[in-house]
This record gives structure tokens, C-alpha cells and sequence, in this order.
């Protein structure tokens, strides 16, 4: 059997290239191809920097040799027991908060939904300050430690999850809906762990406070492997539920139109990016602002009509990987990640508040 005739590809201005295979035909837009290419190399290296980075240096070279299983006991067992976690976790964590945020701002159609305006975060950090404070006391804080903070976060994100999805629901989902009773929630929430965090002892409300910032200090293989598991489940239903999404961003009317099952796709879009949230905030703490910042920082790079899943998602892990890079060796003091992040995306939510301010007058 001869091999299928492939034509010359036909170059289009705005869209990409038209690429057709015999009968089979299909637009390559570059931007959206070369954008996730190079953000997986970014990671790669600072990966590989982050790992040698330590009490006990060891270069990218030897980093990358290890990996490859070439490194020597020594190595192998700085690079992959006492290291490669830390990575690991954030690289997990920042995949799953990208995807997240390129989720519920497609669907809601509004740059400011993410998990951290919706209240989802600060719903896992009312578990774990709660696992924190009340484990010390009575029957509910028995089985609070003994639940574990990771679990804690875990049930208190997606309690807010069900209640947020819950309240928003009315035969659909609304997006302007969906991101006031948010921010509901986030209130509700942030008063919760005050109240909490006035009740507690010095050490324990100490403790909290390290958790809430988000870090990913100390993180070991049982902290990865949750939420290895659930993205490996939760990714492949994002990406499935991609072409729905696409439809979605126009309008309720034209999805139905199109022939979209409007209430089951939106009940899936939500439901998996409250997945992904609730075991990323339950591996290292509510790491904010990278789900918000992350898919709008896509969007500018691939040039298309919403925040791409998978360039959010690689581009979320370059983030946090990154970040906690230089909190480690170029900041004067080791800091948690999340306050990095804090810095780096609270002018930009300034930012958008005052231009979409400014398009509304």
C-alpha cells in the first residue's frame, strides 16, 4: 500500500496551517504547539537546577545522570529521596492549579474566577487550621487528627466545592452567579479561620500559619502520590471535556445550538477543576494566585480565543517549580512559595480590577 499523498501545507494569516493528509485536513496553529514545547524544556531545566541546589551542591550535568539512573548511591539518594519530592509536589501542584483556572475561566468567561476568589482554597485551609487547633480537643478534634491535615484540606475543599456548586446550580450554571457565591464562600471561610486561629495556642496558630501561606517545605513521596493518582483520573476527563469547553465560551444559547448537553458539560467542567483544586491545595497548602495569574499569561502566549488546559497547566508548574527555586537560593531567607506567588500575583489582580473598572465607566 502506497503511503497517503500529504499537499503542500496552505499558510492562513490568523488561524495557522492548513495541513491536509488525502481526504483528512486540519489547522496547526503553531503558537498553541510551540508555547507547551518550550514551557515542558523550562521545566526540565529548573527542575533540574532545583535539585542540585542544597547544603550539598551537585550540578545539572550529575542531576540529569542521576535521573537517567547513572548517579552514584550518594547522589541518587540526595537527588531522589531528599529532593526530588519537593520538585515533584510542586511541579503536581502547579499543573493541577493551572488547569483549574483555565477551567473556571473559560466557563465562567470572567479572568477573575479561580479557585482563590471562589473560596475553594480558603475551604481546604478552613480543614487543616481545624485539624490543626481542635486536635488537641474532644471527640470531633480526635477524629480531626486522626483524618491527618492533607485529608483535612482535602474534605474541607471539596465541601466548599459541593456547596459552591450547589448554591450556583439553577437548571445550569451561571458564571456571573457561580463567581458572587464564591466570593461568599471565601468570606465565610476567611471569617472561619480567624475564629479559629483566635482560639488556638501560640504554637498551634504558628503552625497554621505556615500551612495557610502554602509550601512546599518537608514535602515527602506520600504527599505526591494522592495527587499523582487523582490527576492521572482528572487530566484526561479535562482535556475530553476541552471541545465542550470551547463551545461553552460562547453563551448558553449557542451551546445548545450546537448540540452541547449544556447541564451535564457544566457540571463536569466545575466538578473537575473542584477535583483538581481540593488534592492540589491538600498536597502543599493553598499556593494562591497561580490558578488566577497562570491561564491569562497562556491565553497572551498561544493567542487563541480562551486560557489553553495544557499551557496553563505546564506554564502553572513552571510557576511554582520556579518560584520555589528562588525562594531556596535567591531570596536572603527561605520563604514559602505561596508568598512568592502572593507578591508576584496580587498586582496583577490589582490590575485587572482597575481595567475592568475602567472598560465598564
Amino acid at each position: 500500500m502506497s503511503a497517503p499523498a500529504i499537499d503542500p501545507p496552505a499558510t492562513t494569516a490568523r488561524t495557522g496551517t492548513v495541513v491536509r493528509i488525502g481526504r483528512v485536513s486540519g489547522i496547526v496553529r503553531w503558537r498553541q504547539l510551540v508555547v507547551p514545547l518550550t514551557a515542558v524544556v523550562v521545566l526540565v531545566l529548573l527542575s533540574a537546577v532545583s535539585l542540585g541546589r542544597g547544603d550539598f551542591p551537585i550540578g545539572v550535568p550529575d542531576v540529569l545522570r542521576t535521573l537517567a539512573g547513572l548517579g552514584d548511591g550518594t547522589q541518587d539518594f540526595i537527588i531522589l529521596e531528599l529532593r526530588a519530592p519537593r520538585v515533584v509536589v510542586g511541579l503536581l501542584v502547579g499543573l493541577a492549579l493551572g488547569v483549574a483556572g483555565a477551567l473556571f475561566q473559560t466557563f465562567a468567561r470572567n479572568p477573575l474566577a479561580s479557585p482563590d476568589t471562589l473560596g475553594i482554597t480558603m475551604g481546604a485551609s478552613v480543614g487543616a487550621v481545624a485539624a490543626i487547633v481542635l486536635s488537641s480537643g474532644g471527640a470531633f478534634g480526635g477524629a480531626l487528627a486522626t483524618l491527618g491535615i492533607p485529608l483535612a484540606a482535602l474534605l474541607g475543599a471539596l465541601l466548599v466545592g459541593v456547596l459552591l456548586f450547589g448554591l450556583t446550580w439553577r437548571a445550569g450554571i451561571d458564571g456571573y452567579r457561580l463567581v458572587l457565591i464564591g466570593i461568599a464562600l471565601w468570606s465565610v471561610s476567611t471569617a472561619l479561620v480567624d475564629w479559629l486561629l483566635t482560639h488556638a495556642e501560640i504554637y498551634d496558630a504558628a503552625a497554621a500559619y505556615v500551612w495557610i501561606t502554602g509550601s512546599l517545605n518537608a514535602r515527602t513521596w506520600d504527599d505526591a502520590a494522592p495527587l499523582a493518582v487523582a490527576l492521572v483520573v482528572l487530566l484526561p476527563l479535562a482535556l475530553g471535556a476541552s471541545r465542550a469547553l470551547g463551545v461553552l465560551q460562547f453563551g448558553d444559547d449557542t451551546a445548545r445550538g450546537l448540540g452541547v448537553r449544556l447541564q451535564t458539560a457544566q457540571a463536569a467542567v466545575v466538578l473537575i477543576a473542584i477535583g483538581c483544586v481540593a488534592f492540589a491545595v491538600s498536597a502543599a497548602g493553598p499556593i494562591t494566585f497561580v490558578a488566577l495569574v497562570v491561564p491569562q499569561i497562556a491565553l497572551r502566549l498561544t493567542g487563541g480565543s480562551r486560557p489553553p488546559l495544557l499551557a496553563s497547566g505546564l506554564l502553572g508548574a513552571v510557576l511554582v517549580v520556579g518560584a520555589d527555586l528562588v525562594t531556596r537560593t535567591v531570596l536572603p531567607q527561605a520563604l514559602p512559595v505561596g508568598i512568592l506567588t502572593a507578591v508576584l500575583g496580587a498586582p496583577y489582580l490589582l490590575w485587572l480590577l482597575v481595567r475592568g473598572r475602567r472598560q465598564f465607566t
